[in-house]
């Protein structure tokens, strides 16, 4: 028997390349290719990137290169290029990046394995044209579901020619194909935690952000595909699911129902083995009662609350074609807090925009220091091409845009620690994610999301294993981390469970 062809996954970026990599892995090792960890031990290397700011560019590129120096002194002969810098793009890319032996964009996930085969084979495929993915589907999103059986949509499985010829016997672990839009997936870490994506492109037209050019228009999954793909999750052990997009407070509205979510959520949190439900990228503008009651008062749903604010100075907002200004976002803020005192906010916020002026900057700086934010993300302006804020004027020079990116993070900084203080003496409910006799055992509390939030430190580690969830109470802090004593009870529990 012919030896297995293997692969390397490299994801740089957001949660949902995360599932976008997981989706590649189903396809491929459903065609036959053996996945492995390290790029040094793989045929091909495919480094799935990020095109959202120039410093996830570089780090994109830089994770080319680092795979083009395998070329030669091992396995490895040859890397790839998928995800949205290649889908942003294309050849412009390849031309610029010789060393990448191919570049591929959305429309050709569907055929990776040909692809990859091809330019294992030293053939090649010719780099794909960027276009507008905005333009793919219809204008009105009532109309977008028919059609978007025919668009390549990251995270939404194949169209339903190519579901109907997946394969009937999978590899064990591998999710099935159960509907028409349903993808496979492999899982590519043994994380408690795993992302599930509500749907993929945005409407939004922020002048700063050219995600929607190349990620496309709005479009839900269904819901059905959505509980399916998280009781597989909780097959393989997962225990807490965040649900990404690029908008989830938009999620149902091709579907007829701008509340589905709400809806959604109480059967997410019913699936057997699922102990914590997260939801992730809301807009607050978005933000409507029924949601905000939902995520605050139902079982297993984290009441937490990841608001895209971006700035608080209303003329900024406008330039940004955004809505709200610091009262109504505080006031926003007030509503969640009065129905879960405890619930976890986080942000990310743009300084040095177009011209923000002194006046705007001590607006945000009000509003930073008035909103008691678990997490805070401050970025500094640079123009992105293609969106509308890169032909304004008023632009303030580089100097001034790191002074107050470096004012902005000093405070941010400051006033998350302060906010994790206000935290000691509560009671958290921690999904336990490393146990090592050296570092400790670490994990994370409704109120932090993986990797961007912090986490927990956990004084014991009697009775604890990866992917149980334990009561302590927060007995001090690191910083943004917290240090927590797991309490009796649940320690008993815990060791009852293991045997």
């Amino acid at each position: 028997m012919p030896e297995r062809r293997t692969v390397a996954l490299v994801t740089l970026g957001c949660a949902r390349n995360e599932v976008d990599s997981e989706e590649l892995a189903g396809r491929l090792e459903a065609d036959g290719w053996a996945l492995v960890e390290d790029a040094a031990d793989a045929d091909v290397a495919v480094v799935n990137t990020c095109g959202f700011v120039d410093a996830a560019k570089k780090d994109s590129v830089d994770a080319l290169l680092e795979a083009n120096d395998l070329k030669g002194h091992g396995r490895t002969q040859a890397v790839v290029a998928v995800g949205c810098m290649a889908e942003r793009y294309g050849k412009d890319l390849a031309e610029a990046l010789p060393e990448a032996d191919g570049v591929l964009g959305f429309d050709d996930y569907a055929d990776i394995s040909d692809r990859l085969q091809t330019i294992l084979n030293g053939g090649i495929h010719a780099s794909h044209t960027p276009r507008d993915r905005r333009r793919l589907l219809p204008i009105s999103p009532a109309e977008r579901q028919d059609s978007a059986a025919s668009v390549a949509l990251p995270g939404h499985g194949p169209a339903e020619e190519a579901a109907a010829a997946a394969p009937a016997d999978l590899p064990e672990g591998l999710a099935p194909a159960s509907g028409p839009r349903a993808p496979l997936r492999r899982r590519l870490d043994g994380a408690p935690v795993a992302s599930v994506k509500l749907a993929s492109g945005c409407d939004r037209r922020c002048s700063f952000c050219a995600i929607p050019s190349f990620r496309g228009s709005f479009i839900s999954r269904r819901p059905s595909d959505v509980l399916n793909e998280t009781r597989w999750l909780a097959e393989q052990g997962v225990k807490e699911i965040m649900l990404v997009s690029e908008n989830n407070t938009s999620y149902g509205k091709d579907l007829g129902d701008i509340r589905l979510l709400e809806s959604l959520l109480p059967e997410l949190a019913d699936v057997d083995g699922i102990e914590r439900v997260r939801v992730s990228y809301l807009q607050p503008a978005e933000m409507r009662p029924g949601l905000i009651d939902v995520l605050t008062s139902t079982p297993k749903i984290a009441p937490y609350f990841d608001l895209s604010f971006q700035h608080s100075a209303p003329d900024v907002l406008r330039a940004m074609r955004r809505f709200g200004d610091t009262d109504r976002f505080l006031e926003l803020l007030d509503t969640i807090r009065s129905k879960a005192p405890q619930a976890g906010v986080r942000s990310n916020f743009i300084v040095g925009f177009p011209g923000e002026t002194a006046a705007d900057l001590a607006e945000l700086e009000r509003f930073l220091n008035g909103a008691r934010l678990d997490a805070i993300g401050v970025f500094g302006y640079s123009d992105e091409e293609g969106t509308e804020a890169a032909t304004y004027e008023n632009k303030l020079d580089e100097d001034v845009v790191a002074e107050r990116l470096a004012r902005v993070s000093r405070l941010a900084e400051e006033l998350v620690s302060q906010r994790a203080e206000e935290r000691v003496g509560e009671t958290v409910s921690v999904l336990v994610e490393s146990v090592d006799p050296v570092e400790g055992v670490y994990g994370r509390g409704a109120h932090q999301a993986p990797e961007t939030d912090g986490q927990v430190l956990l004084t014991s580690d009697k009775g604890l294993s990866v992917g149980r969830i334990v009561e302590a109470k927060v007995v001090g802090t690191e910083g943004v981390d917290l240090v927590a004593e797991p309490l009796d009870g649940s320690l008993a529990g815990s060791e009852e469970a293991g045997r």
